[in-house]
């Protein structure tokens, strides 16, 4: 029997459908017919592809003959022929009514399962009627409103330092993050390839923590930072010392931090009264959202540490200051606030208003 020749694939459209297979929102459909064509271009039959992405051989020589023909572009879906299906709007309404005023009783949320079960509809008509309500009801945010008495004073102080800083003068944004882990993995990980995600194992082996000051520059998106083993005011008070040493001394310095008390002892508010160009600006209680450095913290956590492999201490805080380091020459750059303290109040507002109605 004859063995079909590997597929020719060339370096752009490999590069291409590698990228397609990494992805985690493109449609499964894509990414499957892009395995397809790469499992080919391996030298593997029609046959084996088949098997290894639980399809029909018949299946894997029409991708095969659209690709040869139509290149990386007839890998796309494309539209369908004939007059799209028109879901009753009887049932349109009775879905949307459950989805946003019954809970099923076996639950605390509704699942696509669970609404075709109730409506006495199909699972395909309840992912269609979802989709063009913009509903999703398996996800669930989460907010708390400030109490701060001073919120709006705040907001309005601290927005105004993003969007219109002052001439003359550094922005810092400034937080800890504090027991930072450093784990390692029981065993070694499987790594990513065209067919399959990387992986790791589920459990850990913890080797100690540190904590990490950091100060933010809104202007540059620089960041100054400082590991510590410990968080207090006395480790506080020294990293504000650090900043003062790091930024220009004829430049006035405004600092936003929150109001963790280790960050308003009276040494602290004594030192900070000492030093004319310093300027303490606290944002409102429960509102981390205001501080610009925990978006940094969030990036901190995707690349460096959420996969990372720490066998000490030191290891973990030599990767904190080499990822600042690095961060600071190849991705820093200023900082963008772009919703006016107007609107931040008036969403507070309507929240307010929605929680007493």
């Amino acid at each position: 029997m004859r063995t079909p020749k590997a597929l020719q694939l060339d370096k752009e459209s490999a590069n291409i459908l590698k990228n397609w297979c990494r992805s985690t929102t493109l449609p499964h459909g894509q990414i499957m017919r892009a395995k397809i064509i790469l499992q080919l271009s391996d030298g593997m039959t029609p046959t084996e592809v088949a098997a290894a992405q639980r399809t029909s051989a018949k299946t894997v020589h029409r991708w095969r003959n659209r690709f040869e023909k139509e290149g990386v572009d007839g890998l796309h879906e494309r539209d369908r022929s004939g007059r799209p299906t028109v879901i009753d709007k009887t049932i349109v309404d009775k879905v949307l009514f459950l989805t946003t005023k019954r809970i099923p009783q076996e639950a605390t949320h509704w699942s696509i399962e669970l609404m075709a079960k109730y409506a006495e509809v199909t699972s395909w008509q309840v992912r269609q009627i979802w989709r063009a309500a913009d509903l999703r009801p398996h996800r669930l945010k989460t907010f708390k409103i400030s109490r701060d008495p001073e919120f709006s004073e705040k907001v309005v102080d601290i927005v105004g330092l993003y969007m219109n800083p002052p001439e003359n003068a550094v922005v810092l944004s400034v937080d800890e993050k504090t027991q930072i882990q450093a784990l390692d993995r029981t065993q070694p990980g499987l790594p990513l390839n065209p067919s399959r995600i990387g992986s790791r194992t589920h459990d850990y082996k913890r080797n100690g923590t540190t904590s990490l000051y950091a100060a933010f520059n809104t202007l540059t998106g620089k960041v100054i930072g400082k590991v510590s083993d410990k968080t207090n005011a006395k480790e506080f008070l020294s990293f504000l010392k650090l900043l003062n040493r790091r930024t220009p001394a004829d430049k006035e310095l405004h600092i936003i931090m929150d109001n963790l008390s280790a960050h308003k002892t009276l040494e602290i508010r004594e030192w900070v009264a000492s030093k004319p160009r310093i300027h303490v600006h606290f944002t409102p209680t429960s509102s981390s959202w205001l501080n610009a450095v925990e978006g940094w913290f969030a990036q901190l956590e995707r690349r460096a540490l959420y996969r990372g492999v720490f066998t000490s201490v030191a290891e973990l805080k030599s990767e904190l200051e080499n990822f600042i380091k690095i961060y600071n020459v190849e991705s820093a750059k200023p900082f963008k606030w772009t919703k006016p303290a107007s609107h931040i109040l008036a969403s507070v507002e309507r929240a307010k208003n929605a929680l007493h109605n």
